[in-house]
Protein backbone atom coordinates (compact mmCIF):
# COMPACT_ATOMS: atom_id res chain seq x y z
CA UNK A 1 0.00 0.00 0.00
CA UNK A 2 1.25 3.49 -0.87
CA UNK A 3 0.01 5.00 2.38
CA UNK A 4 0.70 8.59 1.38
CA UNK A 5 -2.09 8.38 -1.21
CA UNK A 6 -4.11 5.36 0.00
CA UNK A 7 -3.40 3.44 -3.18
CA UNK A 8 -2.86 -0.30 -3.53
CA UNK A 9 0.37 -1.49 -5.15
CA UNK A 10 1.58 -4.80 -6.58
CA UNK A 11 2.42 -5.82 -3.01
CA UNK A 12 -1.29 -5.95 -2.18
CA UNK A 13 -2.38 -8.55 -4.74
CA UNK A 14 -1.63 -12.19 -5.51
CA UNK A 15 -0.25 -12.29 -9.07
CA UNK A 16 0.47 -15.96 -9.73
CA UNK A 17 -1.67 -17.35 -12.57
CA UNK A 18 -3.74 -14.14 -12.71
CA UNK A 19 -4.52 -12.33 -15.94
CA UNK A 20 -3.10 -8.86 -15.36
CA UNK A 21 -3.76 -5.96 -17.72
CA UNK A 22 -1.09 -3.30 -17.25
CA UNK A 23 -1.49 0.17 -18.78
CA UNK A 24 1.96 1.59 -19.46
CA UNK A 25 3.19 4.72 -21.24
CA UNK A 26 5.81 3.70 -23.79
CA UNK A 27 5.02 6.56 -26.17
CA UNK A 28 8.42 7.20 -27.77
CA UNK A 29 10.02 9.58 -30.28
CA UNK A 30 9.89 8.19 -33.82
CA UNK A 31 11.93 9.05 -36.92
CA UNK A 32 9.32 10.49 -39.33
CA UNK A 33 11.07 8.98 -42.35
CA UNK A 34 12.04 5.48 -41.22
CA UNK A 35 9.34 5.13 -38.53
CA UNK A 36 12.00 3.67 -36.23
CA UNK A 37 11.88 4.42 -32.49
CA UNK A 38 14.69 6.83 -31.60
CA UNK A 39 14.78 6.61 -27.81
CA UNK A 40 13.95 3.68 -25.51
CA UNK A 41 13.80 5.61 -22.22
CA UNK A 42 10.10 5.17 -21.51
CA UNK A 43 10.13 1.54 -22.61
CA UNK A 44 13.07 0.87 -20.27
CA UNK A 45 11.32 2.56 -17.36
CA UNK A 46 8.48 0.00 -17.39
CA UNK A 47 10.74 -3.06 -17.34
CA UNK A 48 10.66 -3.07 -13.53
CA UNK A 49 6.88 -3.58 -13.46
CA UNK A 50 6.61 -5.96 -16.42
CA UNK A 51 9.50 -8.14 -15.22
CA UNK A 52 7.98 -8.41 -11.73
CA UNK A 53 4.63 -9.48 -13.16
CA UNK A 54 6.27 -12.12 -15.34
CA UNK A 55 8.62 -13.33 -12.58
CA UNK A 56 5.64 -13.76 -10.26
CA UNK A 57 3.97 -15.88 -12.96
CA UNK A 58 1.18 -13.51 -13.90
CA UNK A 59 -0.31 -13.70 -17.38
CA UNK A 60 0.66 -10.16 -18.39
CA UNK A 61 -1.23 -8.16 -21.01
CA UNK A 62 0.21 -4.76 -21.96
CA UNK A 63 -1.99 -1.96 -23.26
CA UNK A 64 -0.49 1.33 -24.42
CA UNK A 65 -0.59 4.11 -27.01
CA UNK A 66 1.87 5.60 -29.50
CA UNK A 67 1.36 9.02 -31.06
CA UNK A 68 -1.92 10.47 -32.23
CA UNK A 69 -3.92 9.63 -35.37
CA UNK A 70 -2.58 11.64 -38.28
CA UNK A 71 0.80 12.40 -36.68
CA UNK A 72 4.10 10.98 -38.06
CA UNK A 73 4.71 9.03 -34.82
CA UNK A 74 1.36 7.23 -34.96
CA UNK A 75 2.60 3.69 -35.54
CA UNK A 76 1.96 0.10 -34.50
CA UNK A 77 3.31 -1.22 -31.19
CA UNK A 78 4.92 -4.24 -32.90
CA UNK A 79 8.31 -2.48 -32.78
CA UNK A 80 7.80 -1.68 -29.07
CA UNK A 81 7.16 -5.36 -28.36
CA UNK A 82 10.39 -6.33 -30.15
CA UNK A 83 12.41 -3.71 -28.24
CA UNK A 84 10.88 -4.79 -24.93
CA UNK A 85 11.68 -8.43 -25.74
CA UNK A 86 15.34 -7.54 -26.25
CA UNK A 87 15.51 -5.44 -23.09
CA UNK A 88 13.84 -8.10 -20.96
CA UNK A 89 15.69 -11.01 -22.51
CA UNK A 90 12.29 -12.68 -22.80
CA UNK A 91 9.78 -12.91 -25.63
CA UNK A 92 6.97 -10.39 -25.62
CA UNK A 93 4.16 -11.68 -27.80
CA UNK A 94 2.35 -9.19 -30.02
CA UNK A 95 -1.14 -9.23 -31.48
CA UNK A 96 -2.25 -6.72 -34.12
CA UNK A 97 -5.62 -6.30 -32.45
CA UNK A 98 -6.89 -4.34 -29.45
CA UNK A 99 -10.06 -6.03 -28.22
CA UNK A 100 -11.36 -8.11 -31.12
CA UNK A 101 -11.51 -11.89 -31.34
CA UNK A 102 -7.81 -12.16 -32.18
CA UNK A 103 -6.83 -10.18 -29.05
CA UNK A 104 -9.26 -12.04 -26.79
CA UNK A 105 -8.03 -15.44 -27.99
CA UNK A 106 -4.41 -14.39 -27.45
CA UNK A 107 -5.29 -13.38 -23.89
CA UNK A 108 -7.15 -16.64 -23.23
CA UNK A 109 -4.18 -18.68 -24.50
CA UNK A 110 -1.58 -16.93 -22.33
CA UNK A 111 0.39 -19.15 -19.99
CA UNK A 112 1.64 -18.07 -16.57
CA UNK A 113 4.75 -15.89 -16.91
CA UNK A 114 4.05 -15.00 -20.54
CA UNK A 115 3.74 -11.39 -21.76
CA UNK A 116 1.44 -10.13 -24.51
CA UNK A 117 1.33 -6.66 -26.03
CA UNK A 118 -1.89 -5.45 -27.64
CA UNK A 119 -1.97 -3.09 -30.62
CA UNK A 120 -1.83 0.71 -30.25
CA UNK A 121 -5.01 1.52 -28.30
CA UNK A 122 -5.38 4.87 -30.10
CA UNK A 123 -6.14 2.97 -33.29
CA UNK A 124 -9.57 2.63 -31.67
CA UNK A 125 -11.47 5.90 -31.99
CA UNK A 126 -13.14 5.62 -28.59
CA UNK A 127 -9.89 5.79 -26.59
CA UNK A 128 -9.65 9.58 -26.38
CA UNK A 129 -13.35 10.43 -25.98
CA UNK A 130 -14.05 12.91 -23.19
CA UNK A 131 -16.05 10.69 -20.85
CA UNK A 132 -16.09 9.77 -17.17
CA UNK A 133 -14.51 6.56 -15.91
CA UNK A 134 -17.98 5.07 -15.51
CA UNK A 135 -18.91 5.96 -19.09
CA UNK A 136 -15.62 4.54 -20.39
CA UNK A 137 -16.26 1.33 -18.43
CA UNK A 138 -19.30 0.71 -20.68
CA UNK A 139 -17.22 1.09 -23.87
CA UNK A 140 -16.58 -1.68 -26.36
CA UNK A 141 -12.91 -1.81 -25.28
CA UNK A 142 -13.61 -2.39 -21.60
CA UNK A 143 -16.68 -4.59 -22.06
CA UNK A 144 -14.69 -6.86 -24.41
CA UNK A 145 -11.59 -7.22 -22.26
CA UNK A 146 -12.70 -6.77 -18.63
CA UNK A 147 -14.34 -10.24 -18.31
CA UNK A 148 -10.92 -11.75 -19.13
CA UNK A 149 -8.96 -9.66 -16.62
CA UNK A 150 -8.37 -10.38 -12.93
CA UNK A 151 -6.24 -7.34 -12.05
CA UNK A 152 -5.75 -3.94 -13.68
CA UNK A 153 -2.40 -2.22 -13.09
CA UNK A 154 -2.10 1.49 -13.81
CA UNK A 155 1.57 2.24 -14.43
CA UNK A 156 1.22 5.08 -16.97
CA UNK A 157 2.07 8.07 -14.77
CA UNK A 158 2.85 10.20 -17.82
CA UNK A 159 -0.71 9.75 -19.12
CA UNK A 160 -2.58 9.74 -15.79
CA UNK A 161 -3.74 13.35 -16.26
CA UNK A 162 -6.00 12.12 -19.05
CA UNK A 163 -9.39 10.47 -18.54
CA UNK A 164 -8.94 8.13 -21.49
CA UNK A 165 -10.66 4.76 -21.77
CA UNK A 166 -7.59 2.56 -21.24
CA UNK A 167 -6.42 4.75 -18.33
CA UNK A 168 -9.58 4.82 -16.20
CA UNK A 169 -12.23 2.67 -17.90
CA UNK A 170 -11.07 -0.65 -16.44
CA UNK A 171 -10.97 0.61 -12.84
CA UNK A 172 -14.77 0.40 -12.24
CA UNK A 173 -15.03 -2.82 -14.27
CA UNK A 174 -12.23 -5.01 -12.86
CA UNK A 175 -12.26 -6.54 -9.37
CA UNK A 176 -8.75 -5.36 -8.37
CA UNK A 177 -6.98 -2.17 -9.52
CA UNK A 178 -3.51 -1.22 -8.30
CA UNK A 179 -0.60 1.00 -9.31
CA UNK A 180 2.60 -0.32 -10.86
CA UNK A 181 6.19 0.37 -9.84
CA UNK A 182 6.68 3.36 -12.16
CA UNK A 183 3.59 5.10 -10.81
CA UNK A 184 4.53 4.17 -7.25
CA UNK A 185 8.04 5.63 -7.58
CA UNK A 186 6.78 8.84 -9.20
CA UNK A 187 4.21 9.40 -6.44
CA UNK A 188 6.74 8.75 -3.67
CA UNK A 189 9.06 11.38 -5.20
CA UNK A 190 6.21 13.85 -5.66
CA UNK A 191 5.12 13.42 -2.06
CA UNK A 192 8.64 14.38 -1.05
CA UNK A 193 8.51 17.51 -3.24
CA UNK A 194 4.88 18.58 -2.70
CA UNK A 195 3.91 17.45 0.79
CA UNK A 196 7.14 17.06 2.75
CA UNK A 197 9.96 18.99 1.05
CA UNK A 198 13.14 20.18 2.67
CA UNK A 199 13.53 23.94 2.37
CA UNK A 200 14.58 26.17 0.70
CA UNK A 201 12.63 25.00 -2.36
CA UNK A 202 13.60 26.35 -5.78
CA UNK A 203 11.45 25.91 -8.90
CA UNK A 204 13.22 26.42 -12.24
CA UNK A 205 10.71 27.11 -15.01
CA UNK A 206 11.98 27.32 -18.58
CA UNK A 207 11.16 25.97 -22.00
CA UNK A 208 8.16 26.98 -24.06
CA UNK A 209 5.10 25.91 -22.00
CA UNK A 210 4.47 29.35 -20.55
CA UNK A 211 0.81 28.84 -19.66
CA UNK A 212 1.58 25.81 -17.45
CA UNK A 213 4.52 27.61 -15.87
CA UNK A 214 2.44 30.69 -15.04
CA UNK A 215 -0.23 28.57 -13.34
CA UNK A 216 2.36 26.52 -11.47
CA UNK A 217 4.20 29.67 -10.30
CA UNK A 218 1.02 31.19 -8.88
CA UNK A 219 0.00 27.93 -7.19
CA UNK A 220 3.29 27.12 -5.46
CA UNK A 221 3.86 30.71 -4.36
CA UNK A 222 0.34 31.27 -3.05
CA UNK A 223 0.46 27.95 -1.17
CA UNK A 224 3.99 28.74 0.08
CA UNK A 225 5.35 25.61 -1.60
CA UNK A 226 8.26 27.47 -3.23
CA UNK A 227 10.81 29.89 -1.84
CA UNK A 228 12.10 31.09 -5.20
CA UNK A 229 11.23 30.67 -8.87
CA UNK A 230 13.93 31.00 -11.52
CA UNK A 231 12.86 31.62 -15.12
CA UNK A 232 14.44 30.84 -18.49
CA UNK A 233 13.50 30.10 -22.09
CA UNK A 234 10.28 31.52 -23.52
CA UNK A 235 8.89 31.59 -19.98
CA UNK A 236 11.49 34.21 -19.03
CA UNK A 237 10.83 36.20 -22.21
CA UNK A 238 7.12 36.31 -21.40
CA UNK A 239 7.74 37.32 -17.79
CA UNK A 240 10.14 40.10 -18.87
CA UNK A 241 7.61 41.35 -21.43
CA UNK A 242 4.82 41.21 -18.84
CA UNK A 243 6.95 43.35 -16.53
CA UNK A 244 6.94 46.06 -19.20
CA UNK A 245 10.35 45.37 -20.69
CA UNK A 246 10.59 45.67 -24.49
CA UNK A 247 12.33 42.46 -25.53
CA UNK A 248 12.30 43.32 -29.24
CA UNK A 249 9.75 42.74 -31.98
CA UNK A 250 11.11 39.34 -33.17
CA UNK A 251 10.75 37.95 -29.65
CA UNK A 252 7.34 39.50 -29.10
CA UNK A 253 6.21 37.93 -32.38
CA UNK A 254 7.25 34.48 -31.09
CA UNK A 255 5.15 35.00 -27.95
CA UNK A 256 2.21 36.23 -30.02
CA UNK A 257 2.42 33.30 -32.42
CA UNK A 258 2.19 30.88 -29.49
CA UNK A 259 -0.77 32.75 -27.99
CA UNK A 260 1.13 33.77 -24.86
CA UNK A 261 0.40 37.51 -24.97
CA UNK A 262 -3.02 36.91 -23.44
CA UNK A 263 -1.20 35.82 -20.26
CA UNK A 264 0.46 39.23 -19.90
CA UNK A 265 -1.99 40.79 -17.40
CA UNK A 266 -2.07 37.68 -15.22
CA UNK A 267 1.73 37.48 -15.09
CA UNK A 268 2.04 41.23 -14.44
CA UNK A 269 -0.10 40.81 -11.32
CA UNK A 270 1.90 37.76 -10.31
CA UNK A 271 5.16 39.70 -10.60
CA UNK A 272 3.77 42.58 -8.56
CA UNK A 273 2.57 40.24 -5.84
CA UNK A 274 5.69 38.05 -5.66
CA UNK A 275 8.39 40.38 -6.98
CA UNK A 276 10.98 39.18 -4.45
CA UNK A 277 10.26 35.49 -5.13
CA UNK A 278 10.39 35.38 -8.95
CA UNK A 279 13.87 35.82 -10.41
CA UNK A 280 14.13 37.04 -14.00
CA UNK A 281 17.26 37.07 -16.19
CA UNK A 282 19.59 40.05 -15.85
CA UNK A 283 21.23 39.26 -19.19
CA UNK A 284 20.35 37.20 -22.25
CA UNK A 285 22.08 35.59 -25.22
CA UNK A 286 20.90 36.43 -28.73
CA UNK A 287 21.74 34.80 -32.04
CA UNK A 288 23.48 37.07 -34.54
CA UNK A 289 22.95 36.65 -38.32
CA UNK A 290 26.10 34.52 -38.59
CA UNK A 291 24.76 32.13 -35.91
CA UNK A 292 27.11 33.29 -33.18
CA UNK A 293 26.18 34.11 -29.59
CA UNK A 294 26.12 37.64 -28.19
CA UNK A 295 25.12 38.49 -24.63
CA UNK A 296 23.10 41.61 -23.83
CA UNK A 297 22.06 43.07 -20.49
CA UNK A 298 18.32 43.37 -19.87
CA UNK A 299 18.67 47.16 -19.57
CA UNK A 300 20.15 47.17 -23.10
CA UNK A 301 16.96 45.72 -24.59
CA UNK A 302 15.14 45.79 -27.00
CA UNK A 303 17.06 43.61 -29.43
CA UNK A 304 16.40 42.97 -33.10
CA UNK A 305 17.73 39.40 -32.72
CA UNK A 306 16.08 36.28 -31.33
CA UNK A 307 16.81 35.52 -27.68
CA UNK A 308 18.15 31.96 -27.48
CA UNK A 309 19.53 31.59 -23.93
CA UNK A 310 20.12 33.26 -20.58
CA UNK A 311 23.41 35.08 -20.06
CA UNK A 312 26.37 34.32 -17.80
CA UNK A 313 25.43 36.89 -15.12
CA UNK A 314 21.99 35.30 -14.88
CA UNK A 315 23.58 31.87 -14.53
CA UNK A 316 25.74 33.11 -11.64
CA UNK A 317 22.70 34.68 -9.96
CA UNK A 318 20.57 31.53 -10.37
CA UNK A 319 23.34 29.21 -9.16
CA UNK A 320 23.56 31.09 -5.86
CA UNK A 321 19.94 30.12 -5.18
CA UNK A 322 20.38 26.54 -6.36
CA UNK A 323 23.50 25.86 -4.27
CA UNK A 324 21.67 26.90 -1.10
CA UNK A 325 18.51 24.95 -1.90
CA UNK A 326 17.45 21.67 -0.31
CA UNK A 327 14.81 20.82 -2.95
CA UNK A 328 14.99 21.74 -6.65
CA UNK A 329 12.40 21.18 -9.38
CA UNK A 330 13.23 21.94 -13.02
CA UNK A 331 10.88 21.92 -15.99
CA UNK A 332 12.14 23.33 -19.26
CA UNK A 333 15.63 24.25 -20.54
CA UNK A 334 17.09 27.75 -20.22
CA UNK A 335 17.52 28.11 -23.97
CA UNK A 336 17.91 26.37 -27.32
CA UNK A 337 20.16 23.63 -25.92
CA UNK A 338 20.20 21.79 -29.26
CA UNK A 339 22.67 24.43 -30.50
CA UNK A 340 26.02 24.30 -28.64
CA UNK A 341 26.30 28.11 -28.52
CA UNK A 342 22.99 28.34 -26.68
CA UNK A 343 23.28 25.25 -24.46
CA UNK A 344 25.46 27.14 -21.98
CA UNK A 345 22.62 28.27 -19.71
CA UNK A 346 20.97 24.86 -19.51
CA UNK A 347 24.29 23.03 -19.01
CA UNK A 348 25.47 25.38 -16.27
CA UNK A 349 22.14 25.18 -14.41
CA UNK A 350 22.37 21.37 -14.55
CA UNK A 351 25.93 21.62 -13.26
CA UNK A 352 24.79 23.77 -10.33
CA UNK A 353 22.04 21.24 -9.52
CA UNK A 354 24.54 18.39 -9.70
CA UNK A 355 26.96 20.20 -7.35
CA UNK A 356 24.28 21.07 -4.82
CA UNK A 357 23.17 18.76 -2.00
CA UNK A 358 19.52 19.35 -2.92
CA UNK A 359 17.01 16.65 -3.79
CA UNK A 360 16.44 17.35 -7.49
CA UNK A 361 13.45 16.45 -9.66
CA UNK A 362 13.37 17.22 -13.37
CA UNK A 363 10.58 16.58 -15.85
CA UNK A 364 9.19 17.36 -19.27
CA UNK A 365 10.36 15.93 -22.59
CA UNK A 366 12.74 18.74 -23.50
CA UNK A 367 14.24 18.86 -19.99
CA UNK A 368 14.97 15.13 -20.03
CA UNK A 369 16.36 15.35 -23.57
CA UNK A 370 18.63 18.19 -22.47
CA UNK A 371 19.82 16.25 -19.41
CA UNK A 372 20.67 13.23 -21.55
CA UNK A 373 22.26 15.28 -24.32
CA UNK A 374 24.43 17.30 -21.93
CA UNK A 375 25.41 14.33 -19.74
CA UNK A 376 23.42 15.06 -16.57
CA UNK A 377 20.80 12.30 -16.56
CA UNK A 378 22.72 10.41 -13.85
CA UNK A 379 23.46 13.54 -11.81
CA UNK A 380 19.94 14.44 -10.70
CA UNK A 381 17.92 12.66 -7.99
CA UNK A 382 14.93 11.78 -10.17
CA UNK A 383 13.98 12.14 -13.83
CA UNK A 384 10.20 12.02 -14.07
CA UNK A 385 8.56 10.13 -16.94
CA UNK A 386 5.80 12.74 -16.99
CA UNK A 387 5.52 16.14 -18.62
CA UNK A 388 1.93 17.32 -18.56
CA UNK A 389 1.08 14.84 -15.80
CA UNK A 390 3.94 16.12 -13.67
CA UNK A 391 2.89 19.76 -14.05
CA UNK A 392 -0.75 18.85 -13.34
CA UNK A 393 0.22 17.01 -10.17
CA UNK A 394 2.39 19.86 -8.91
CA UNK A 395 -0.50 22.27 -9.43
CA UNK A 396 -3.38 20.13 -8.15
CA UNK A 397 -1.56 17.64 -5.86
CA UNK A 398 -3.37 14.82 -7.64
CA UNK A 399 -4.27 13.46 -11.08
CA UNK A 400 -7.66 12.48 -12.54
CA UNK A 401 -6.68 8.80 -12.76
CA UNK A 402 -5.53 8.77 -9.13
CA UNK A 403 -8.90 10.12 -8.01
CA UNK A 404 -10.67 7.34 -9.92
CA UNK A 405 -8.40 4.73 -8.32
CA UNK A 406 -9.12 6.12 -4.86
CA UNK A 407 -12.84 5.98 -5.53
CA UNK A 408 -12.83 2.32 -6.50
CA UNK A 409 -10.07 0.82 -4.36
CA UNK A 410 -11.17 1.77 -0.83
Amino acid sequence: MLKEYDLKTLDDVELKDKRVLVRVDINSPVDPETKKILDYTRIKSHIVTIKELSDKEAKTIIIAHQGRPGDPDFISLKQHAEILSNLLGKEVLFVDDIFGEKARNAIKNLKSGQILMLENVRMWKGERKKLTAEEHSKSELVQSLAPLIDIFVLDAFAAAHRLHASIVGFIPAVKESVIGRVMEKELRVLYKVVEAPERPIVYILGGAKAEDSAELARTVLSEKRADFILTGGLVANLFLFSKGIDIGSPNVEVLEKKGFLELKDEISKLLEEYEDKILLPVDLAVELPDGSREEVKVEELPTSYLIKDVGKKTIEKYCEGIVNAKTVFMNGPMGVFEKPEFAIGTREIFECIARSSAFSLIGGGHTLAAARSLGYSEKVSHMSTGGGALMTFLIKKTLPAIEVLKKYTK
